[in-house]
């Protein structure tokens, strides 16, 4: 436990700093940096099984993703056409790259993970860019938005050892409880209200306290379902963790699984704003 709130503190530290100092561009970066080694640790997974993923291509491709709406759009190259373009090469790879038996799970697998991760870890990006490139005000409705889904683990946590006693999904993740599950969503709406009211001058005027905390139940409960999906992916490669390179938490994928579902929504929501 507290090995993994010392990681807690110290990443959260980071995401100040890259707030104060790197800007939007830097946050946009980032954001992109651990998609990509999201999806590296999600290929490894998969390798676990058996099948061989086009996991360089894959994460080249990941990356050119979540940096397009920030250098590509400009100039009229969305990701529709950068995904098209990955699922081309992925195929013609698989007629001469890979066993018969292996090809079609290969080129499942591969879009998959490009499309799961790096494209929806994209509306993260376009938060950010929600507002304009040298602003922060997207900034800060994404670093609210990764928060709100991330003090859901913390309540849901903190109220599981509390009171936890009727098991979530026992088959999928056994330590998660109805309990812990309502205790994170709480959580998360009083953060997400919490820090539309410190932050109200740079946040957009309708995005009031009420309303912030009433969009964190969905991120929230978007945030849970996330989790459960790594857990499902995990279990199917028979694997506890996926990594082991932030302490007291595990691998990126760890980290970053409760943002995969819930970016897109916030994305939705605060264009909506």
């Amino acid at each position: 436990m507290i090995s993994r709130i010392t990681s807690t503190v110290l990443l959260w530290a980071a995401v100040a700093a890259c707030v104060v100092f790197l800007g939007p561009t830097g946050a946009i970066w980032l954001i992109s940096l651990i998609a990509v080694l999201t999806l590296w640790e999600f290929f490894k997974l998969i390798r676990r099984l058996g099948i061989e993923p086009f996991d360089r291509v894959g994460m080249g491709a990941g990356a050119v993703i979540c940096l397009g709406p920030l250098y590509l759009e400009p100039y009229g190259i969305g990701t529709g056409p950068l995904l098209a373009l990955a699922a081309v090469v992925f195929a013609v790879r698989i007629l001469g790259e890979r066993a018969a038996p292996k090809r079609l799970d290969t080129l499942a697998w591969t879009l998959f993970g490009v499309v799961y991760i790096p494209f929806m870890m994209s509306f993260l990006v376009r938060t950010v860019l929600i507002d304009d490139p040298t602003a922060k005000t997207g900034l800060l409705m994404a670093v609210w938005m990764i928060a709100v889904a991330k003090f859901c683990d913390v309540g849901a946590l903190l109220t599981g050892l509390a009171c936890g006693r009727h098991k979530l999904a026992p088959q999928i993740s056994p330590k998660k409880t109805w309990e812990g599950a309502v205790g994170g969503t709480i959580t998360s709406m009083a953060v997400g209200a919490a820090l539309a009211h410190l932050f109200a001058d740079q946040m957009p005027a309708a995005f009031t306290p009420v309303l912030a905390a009433i969009v964190a139940l969905p991120i929230a409960t978007l945030g849970i379902v996330s989790d459960l999906v790594e857990s499902i992916i995990k279990r199917h490669a028979d694997a506890k963790d996926t990594g082991a390179s932030i302490p007291g938490i595990g691998g990126v994928f760890d980290l970053s699984d409760s943002l995969i579902l819930t970016a897109p929504i916030g994305f939705v929501v605060f264009s909506l704003l």
